[in-house]
């Protein structure tokens, strides 16, 4: 599964080793110069995951992005990074949401396993739907089948009961019974 990754930096060299390094990945990448451009962005596309710098200039920093991410869509997961590290910010962020915090300058080694943990995740997650999916349509289908077959039991017991009825019953003689058992089973 390729994921579709935006990466918001306001640091052109920082923007292009990440585009370049995830593209040699196989990831769809899309960058943004700030926070406001990838805010723009995520109104008009869906990422699987968002890579942001915490701080950049503009009404839109790392955690602004992250809440407005998380707003569009719980799924999408955000990496927050780094220069100016402290643990009262990883906390705030990853309280916010985010899957991950990484520090400047970033170990692209350490990037992908967590990108890679990330799609085990999606795809755990999927196969989850699918098989809820699958089994309401076969919890459906029971549903159906065993309402048929309550209503089939039901003709057939009043089939029981008159064909009972007949046999039992005095006044008609024997080809009269048969043809009216034959005309019930019939029917």
């Amino acid at each position: 599964m390729s994921m579709s990754i935006l990466i918001a930096d306001d640091d052109p060299v920082i923007r292009r080793l990440f585009e370049k390094r995830l593209i040699d990945e196989g990831y769809i990448v899309r960058v943004a110069v700030d926070g406001v451009e990838a805010a723009g962005i995520l109104a008009q596309s869906h990422f699987d995951v968002v890579i942001t710098d915490l701080v950049m200039p503009g009404d839109v920093g790392g955690i602004e992005l992250l809440t407005i991410a998380k707003d569009k869509d719980p799924l999408t997961e955000v990496i927050v990074i780094t220069a100016h590290s402290s643990i009262d910010t990883a906390v705030d962020a990853m309280k916010k949401g985010a899957v991950d915090y990484l520090e400047k300058p970033v170990n692209f080694d350490e990037l992908f396993l967590r990108l890679e943990k990330i799609a085990q995740l999606k795809s755990l997650v999927k196969n989850a739907d699918d098989l809820r999916n699958a089994m309401d349509v076969t919890e459906s289908s029971a549903a159906r089948t065993i309402q048929d077959l309550e209503i089939t039991v039901a003709d057939l017991q009043l089939k029981l009961d008159r064909i009972e009825e007949i046999l039992c019953g005095d006044g008609h003689d024997l080809q009269d019974k048969v043809d009216a058992i034959t005309s019930i089973i019939h029917r």
